[in-house]
């Protein structure tokens, strides 16, 4: 066995290196699209983090990333404000549409 090795691996890395690009442009897109946006980052366990965006029209939609850091750093290059909790406010400006109002409506019916 050799006494050194030429590499090293390190535990942190930024995380810079870790926002996917693709993260940062859906979400720049979707704020875009709908006049401006706000988000709230929800912990999903081992899936990561998810994104749930609120365009000031009422749309919303929402984004995966690997844990809430890379989330929050997603959203801030994106240039989209994160509220740290669903706020009275933000869920008022919230306009589902009329399909997700029936695919809700079918899941509570079928239990």
């Amino acid at each position: 066995m050799a006494d050194g090795s030429d590499t090293t691996l390190t535990a942190q890395q930024t995380v810079a290196d870790q926002t996917p690009d693709g993260l940062v442009a859906g979400i720049k897109s979707f704020a875009a699209g709908h006049g401006g946006a706000k988000a709230v980052i929800e912990y999903v366990g081992k899936r990561g983090a998810r994104i749930v965006l609120v365009g000031s029209d009422g749309a919303w939609g929402d984004q995966f990333a690997d844990d809430t850091v890379v989330a929050r750093e997603a959203c801030a290059k994106a240039g989209v404000t994160v509220e740290n909790a669903w706020e009275r406010e933000l869920m008022d400006q919230m306009r589902p549409s009329n399909d997700l109002w029936r695919s809700m409506a079918r899941r509570t019916m079928a239990r």
